[in-house]
C-alpha cells in the first residue's frame, strides 16, 4: 500500500498473551524493553520507517491482544496485512502448540489460502534468554517444514536478539511477495484474443438478398 512517496507495510503480530509481543514490537520501533508489561487490551501499533533497496517503507506494526476474549477485536485488523509474525514463548511449550491455531486464525480473516506458501510468514520463538527450552529445536524445524518451509528466528526483546533482523527479513520477503504477485496478475492477462477491425473493403454480408 502506497501513502505519499512511502510504500507502507502492514505487520501483524500473533501470539498467545505473555510471549513478548508489545516486548518485541517496543524494542524495534523504541529500542526499549520494560521488565513487566501489562496484557494487550485488544489491539495497539507502533510506525516504522526503514530503508531497503534505497526505498523507504513504513511498518505500520499491529500487535494483538492474544487473550480469546479479544478474538472479535483484533481478527478485523487481519485483513489487508502484508506481514504476519507468530509469536511464541521458548521456554513455553503450550505457546508453541497454539500458534497452529494462531495461523488458522489469521489465514480466515485475512482470506489468505492455505496453499499460499509465499505468504511473508514468520515464526518467532523469543525470550531465548532464558535456559529452558519448551520445545525441542527439531520439532519447531519440522513444524517450519510442513508449512512451507516457514522462516525460524530465535529471539530475545529483552537482549536486543534478533528482533531487528527478524523485522528485516520479513520486510524483503513482502517485497518479494508483491512483485511476485504482480508478476503472477500481468501473466494473467497474456493469453488473450487480439481483435482487429476489418477495412471496409474485407467485410463480408452474413444475410444476402434473396431473388
Amino acid at each position: 500500500m502506497s501513502y505519499g512517496n512511502k510504500e507502507v507495510l502492514k505487520v501483524i503480530l500473533l501470539g498467545n498473551g505473555g510471549v513478548g509481543k508489545s516486548s518485541l514490537m517496543r524494542r524495534y520501533v523504541n529500542n526499549v524493553f520494560e521488565e513487566k508489561t501489562l496484557h494487550t487490551i485488544g489491539v495497539e501499533f507502533l510506525n516504522k520507517d526503514v530503508d531497503l533497496n534505497n526505498k523507504t517503507f513504513t511498518l505500520q506494526i499491529w500487535d494483538t491482544g492474544g487473550q480469546e476474549r479479544f478474538k472479535s477485536l483484533r481478527t478485523p485488523f487481519y485483513r489487508g496485512s502484508d506481514i504476519c509474525i507468530l509469536v511464541f514463548d521458548l521456554s513455553d511449550r503450550d505457546s508453541f502448540i497454539e500458534i497452529e491455531s494462531w495461523l488458522e486464525e489469521f489465514r480466515k480473516y485475512a482470506e489468505v489460502e492455505s496453499e499460499d506458501t509465499t505468504f511473508p510468514f514468520l515464526l518467532l520463538g523469543n525470550k531465548a534468554d532464558l535456559p529452558a527450552r519448551g520445545t525441542e529445536s527439531s520439532e519447531v524445524y519440522t513444524w517450519c517444514k510442513d508449512h512451507g518451509n516457514m522462516p525460524f528466528i530465535e529471539a530475545s526483546a529483552k537482549l536486543d536478539l534478533n528482533v531487528e533482523r527478524g523485522f528485516m527479513v520479513m520486510v524483503e520477503r513482502a517485497v518479494q511477495h508483491e512483485q511476485q504477485q504482480r508478476r503472477h496478475n500481468t501473466g494473467q492477462f497474456k493469453d488473450t484474443i487480439k481483435l482487429e477491425k476489418s477495412s471496409p473493403g474485407n467485410k463480408k454480408k452474413c444475410c444476402a438478398k434473396q431473388t
